[in-house]
C-alpha cells in the first residue's frame, strides 16, 4: 500500500484532529492515527472515545487500506520536514510503515487498523446550521464559566437550548452563569442537550478563520458537527442541567453604567492585591464614582482605584471574585456595561449596555462575603 502526500498539508490536517488524543489513553490504540486509503482520498481519524475528529484530504494513490499511525512520532516528523511531497508505503501484512522524504527516509511501526474503535454514525438526528464565526462566539462566551468538577458532570460542559426561533447556550459552575442567545438561528425542533467543555474547544479552534457553515446535528446520545472537510463526533453529557432560568434575579433596581475597558484594567491593577485563595475585591458604589479595593491581610498588601460611574440606586458595597470579573469583561465587546444589583447578599446581572441586534448575552456572577476592613 502506498500514497503520496504534500507534507504540508497533511501537517494541517493532522494538527487540526490532534488535540483529541489524550497523553495517556484508556486504549493504547487511541495513540494513534488512524489512516484509511481509498484511492485519492485520505480519511484521518483520532478519538479519545468520547470524542472523535476526522479529515479528508486528496492523495495520489491508487491503493486501498487502512492503518494505525503513531501521533506523535508522525507528527514530530512532519514539524521538522520543509514543504515537499512524501510517500508513504505501507506493509499491509506486518503494519510496517516507511515514509520517503528528499531528505531521508523514516521507519515507524504502524498497528492493525481493526483494533480502532468504530466511529458512530448519524441516525435519527435532528440539525441546525451554524454560521462559523457565531458558533465560535457563542462557544468563546460560555465556555470560560464550565465547572471543573466532575462530581457535577452537568456543569462540566455547555447547554444548548434549540427553539424554533432561536438558540441559547449556557453555561455554570455555582458561582457564575452566562446566557448567550441568538435570534438569527433556529432549529425546527425544540431540544435540550449539553456538549462537552473538551469537544467545544476542539471544535472552536479547528474553526476556519473565514466564514463557513457548520452542520450541527444531535441524536440522543451523541453530536455531530461537519465543516468544510472536518468532521467532530462527541457523546453527550446525560445529565439534568440546573434549572438556570429561576437562578437568574428578576428584580435588580440598582444600575451601574461604566467603561467596560476602563473597569477591567482596573481589576486587572488591584487584584494584583487581592487575597491569592479568594481573590476578593470590593466594590464601594455612589452615584458618582465606584471604589475598587482590595486587601491581603497576610502580606499587608492593599491597592484602591477609583472610577467614574452612573449609578442609579442606594449605595452599597459589595464583594467579588476579581478573576469571574476579570474573565467576563474579556469576553464581552462592548464599549460600556451595566452592572444591576439588588443587595451585596445577592448575584450581580452584566449586561454590555448596547446590544446587537440577533445578539443577548447576560452573565451573572455570585458576590463573595466581605471581610472586616473598611
Amino acid at each position: 500500500m502506498k500514497f503520496i502526500v504534500s507534507s504540508s498539508a497533511l501537517l494541517k490536517q493532522l494538527s487540526a484532529i490532534s488535540g483529541v488524543i489524550a497523553s495517556n489513553p484508556i486504549v493504547p490504540i487511541l495513540e494513534n492515527f488512524l489512516f484509511q486509503i481509498n484511492n485519492t482520498q485520505l480519511t484521518i481519524t483520532a478519538s479519545d472515545l468520547q470524542t472523535t475528529m476526522i479529515a479528508d484530504m486528496d492523495i495520489d494513490s491508487g491503493d486501498v487500506g487502512s492503518i494505525a499511525v503513531p501521533a506523535k512520532i508522525l507528527l514530530d516528523t512532519l514539524k521538522g520536514l520543509p514543504e515537499q511531497p512524501i510517500v508513504f508505503e505501507i506493509d499491509a501484512n506486518t503494519y510496517g510503515i516507511e515514509i520517503l522524504s528528499d531528505n531521508g527516509r523514516y521507519k515507524l511501526s504502524g498497528e492493525n487498523a481493526a483494533d480502532f474503535p468504530r466511529v458512530p454514525v448519524v441516525q435519527k438526528a435532528y440539525s441546525v446550521d451554524f454560521p462559523s464565526d457565531i458558533l465560535e462566539r457563542a462557544i468563546g462566551n460560555t465556555i470560560f464559566a464550565t465547572s471543573t468538577d466532575e462530581l457535577r458532570p452537568a456543569m462540566t460542559g455547555v447547554f444548548f437550548e434549540l427553539n424554533g426561533d432561536s438558540v441559547t447556550f449556557v453555561a455554570t459552575d455555582g458561582h457564575r452563569l452566562i446566557r448567550y442567545r441568538r435570534t438569527d438561528i433556529g432549529s425546527g425542533d425544540e431540544n435540550t442537550l449539553i456538549v462537552p467543555r473538551k469537544a467545544l474547544n476542539l471544535l472552536k479552534s479547528s474553526l476556519p478563520t473565514e466564514k463557513t457553515v457548520v452542520r450541527a446535528e444531535f441524536n440522543q446520545s451523541n453530536a455531530f458537527f461537519t465543516f468544510d472537510n472536518i468532521r467532530m463526533i462527541c457523546r453527550l453529557i446525560d445529565e439534568r442541567f440546573p434549572d438556570y432560568i429561576n437562578a437568574i434575579p428578576k428584580n435588580n433596581p440598582n444600575h451601574l453604567g461604566i467603561s467596560r475597558l476602563e473597569l477591567l484594567a482596573s481589576l486587572r491593577r488591584i487584584a494584583i492585591y487581592a487575597n491569592r485563595a479568594t481573590n476578593q475585591v470590593r466594590l464601594r458604589i455612589t452615584p458618582k464614582e465606584v471604589k475598587i479595593s482590595a486587601e491581603d491581610l497576610d502580606f499587608s498588601n492593599e491597592a484602591v482605584e477609583k472610577l467614574p460611574c452612573e449609578y442609579n440606586g442606594e449605595e452599597m458595597e459589595i464583594g467579588f471574585n476579581a478573576r469571574f470579573l476579570i474573565e467576563m469583561l474579556s469576553n464581552l465587546t462592548a464599549k460600556d456595561v451595566v452592572i444591576e444589583l439588588s443587595a451585596p447578599n445577592r448575584a450581580g446581572l452584566i449586561l454590555p449596555k448596547e446590544k446587537d441586534d440577533n445578539e443577548d448575552v447576560l452573565m451573572l456572577v455570585m458576590p463573595v462575603m466581605l471581610n472586616n476592613y473598611a
